[in-house]
């Protein structure tokens, strides 16, 4: 298994160097901040997948691709937030499900560990989005890393990720729990700003007390 998918860097080679460093700064902040700032990276994700969907269902169904890529943009990144628990099942247990898979590819009753996966997911809800956003931060990290290395000449990304399959497989896994560990304290950070700033704490999703505030003077108004 290639965590580092030489497909994926051979097909990536065409990006320019302003593209692939792009990419490799928002890794980093995915792997540092992704607790932090998960509400904004949940419907950034949401949206951006919602709209390439309505891109293919646009030119599926004849219709105007644009507008049906647009609404079903907005659509999805208004009801983000709503369904933020629904994105943690089905991406933890899309996750069992491709681990168990790869330890065990002759196993059968997958759709339980799919289930056991997704309860972990929504169960651990915090700790989930930071190892999902820490690994997902590293994948791009490491992509990013070996296409600036050959652009730079060092060597040849695609055929170091083959050869190296297993040192890179155990450096995304180390990388992935240090980024859960900075994520923790990222995040222990951003809940005593919350908590000097006034904002309203709880399982959810907290509304600044000054927003609030400027809501109730224009309704009653």
């Amino acid at each position: 298994m290639h965590v580092i998918s030489p497909e994926v860097l051979a097909d990536a080679k065409g990006l320019s160097i302003g593209a692939t460093a792009f990419f490799l700064f928002v890794g980093l902040l995915l792997w540092g901040f992704g607790w932090r700032w998960h509400k904004f990276w949940l419907v950034f994700a949401i949206t951006l997948t919602a709209g390439l969907l309505g891109i293919s269902a646009g030119r599926t169904a004849g219709v105007q691709v644009l507008v049906v890529s647009v609404l079903v943009s907005i659509a999805a990144g208004m009801l983000a937030l709503e369904i933020a628990k629904i994105v943690a099942f089905l991406t933890g247990g899309t996750a069992a499900w491709m681990a168990a898979q790869a330890v065990m590819p002759e196993a059968h009753e997958l759709w339980a560990v799919f289930l056991c996966g997704g309860l972990i997911g929504v169960v651990l809800y915090r700790l989930w989005t930071m190892l999902a956003t820490a690994f997902a931060g590293v994948l791009l990290i490491g992509h990013s890393a070996l296409l600036l290395a050959e652009v730079c000449g060092l060597l040849k990304a695609t055929e170091f990720a083959t050869k190296h399959t297993v040192a890179i497989n155990a450096w995304a896994a180390v990388s992935s729990v240090i980024g859960v560990l900075i994520q923790s304290w990222t995040g222990r950070s951003v809940d005593a700003e919350v908590g000097e700033g006034g904002e309203e704490k709880g399982a959810g999703f907290a509304m600044p007390a000054w927003v609030k505030k400027a809501m109730s003077s224009l309704m009653a108004k």
